[in-house]
């Protein structure tokens, strides 16, 4: 998969949100793969309960920054064994052109470990929540940005709202202090702080760092997205 990196006056969120779009319209989310809400289970209660540093680790075969990263022929094996290594829950990819990612993957690990799983794709319309849904996914990411350049089918409010319909929980990700003090206002059940600012793909492990320093008391679960890749960055 091609790399971003060579066209750096780009916005990327923006192009992610009109392939995203592209997508949706294709109908790759209207799915029928049958394992719904059985055994689906609270990422936010896993994170409350860890007795250690609290991962959720990420199955990502691309990235827009990257480009192909590793090939992933089974995803269960990879998913059980980060269960094994101590997760508290799975992220996986389902966006398919710029991450390589798929809903089988999702569902298939769903219905094979014992950890939550969390959808993670560049979400903007109900469809993408029922298929998460559908794919027995115990939570799913929605990206403040996205919203706030209204590029939702429907505003942040009543998407967090669906999903809890659904049965899914929602990390809502952000990446400044101003949209952390938004988030704050909804109904996520926890906060993400991308430390990649997803206009420039730049990562800063500082950005986590800074904004809760800036904050007395969040009121909310908070998790440290990107850039983590050694126990030292922990």
């Amino acid at each position: 998969m091609k790399s971003w990196r060579s066209n750096m006056a780009a916005d990327y969120l923006d192009i992610l949100v009109s392939d995203a779009m592209k997508t949706v319209a294709s109908g790759y989310y209207k799915v029928g793969l049958g394992y719904g809400a059985k055994g689906r289970r609270s990422l936010l209660e896993a994170i409350l309960g860890c007795k250690h540093a609290a991962i959720i680790a990420e199955i990502k075969p691309a990235s827009p920054s990257k480009g192909k990263i590793r090939d992933i022929s089974d995803p269960v094996r990879v998913a059980e064994a980060m269960q094994r290594g101590g997760a508290v829950g799975i992220s996986i990819l389902t966006e398919p052109k710029y991450f390589g990612g798929s809903l089988a993957a999702l569902a298939k690990v769903c219905e094979n470990v014992e950890i939550p799983v969390l959808m993670k794709d560049i979400v903007l319309d109900p469809i993408q929540l029922e298929a998460a849904s559908t794919a027995g996914a115990s939570a799913v990411l929605l990206i403040y940005q996205v919203f706030k350049r209204g590029y939702g089918r429907k505003p942040l409010k009543e998407m967090i709202r669906q999903a809890h319909d659904l049965g899914l929980e929602v990390l809502l990700e952000i990446h400044t202090k101003e949209e952390f003090n938004a988030a704050l206002e909804t109904e996520a059940d926890l906060i993400g702080i991308n430390n990649r600012d997803l206009a420039t793909l730049k990562v800063d492990l500082k950005v986590t760092e800074l904004i809760l320093s800036q904050v007395k008391n969040a009121g909310k679960l908070v998790v440290s997205e990107s850039g983590i890749q050694t126990p030292d960055d922990i």
